[in-house]
Order: structure tokens, then sequence, then C-alpha cells
């Protein structure tokens, strides 16, 4: 199960954290998804989407 947006296709980000001696480790951004029941195509189905796509409309959410 992917961490993905389904709409935009946003994803996991890598990249360092940085302490303040400056020693570097690996870390992860993951996005804010949401399992959200949608009207697609005249019917309804659960998608994974982030918040972003959410708040722009680029969904109709069903209640």
């Amino acid at each position: 199960m992917a961490r993905r947006c389904e709409i935009c296709g946003k994803g996991t980000t890598f990249g360092n954290t940085v302490s303040h001696s400056k020693n570097r480790t690996r870390r992860t951004w993951r996005p804010n998804l949401l399992s959200v029941r949608t009207l697609v195509n005249g019917s309804v189905s659960n998608l994974k989407i982030c918040t972003r796509c959410l708040k722009a409309g680029k969904v109709v959410k069903v209640v």
C-alpha cells in the first residue's frame, strides 16, 4: 500500500535531519493522506487523497 495521493500523485519525500552539530541522518516526510469516500464517474469509491486536493475541491466527498 503506497503512501501516494491518487489525485495529484504526491508521495513520500526524503532528506536529512541536521542537528546543531551538523550531524546528518536520513529521514522521511510523509504526505497528509485521508481515506475518503468520493464520487467518481457516478459511482462511490474509497480513495486515498491528500488534504490539499480535498481542500482545493478536486474531488466530491460523499457523506
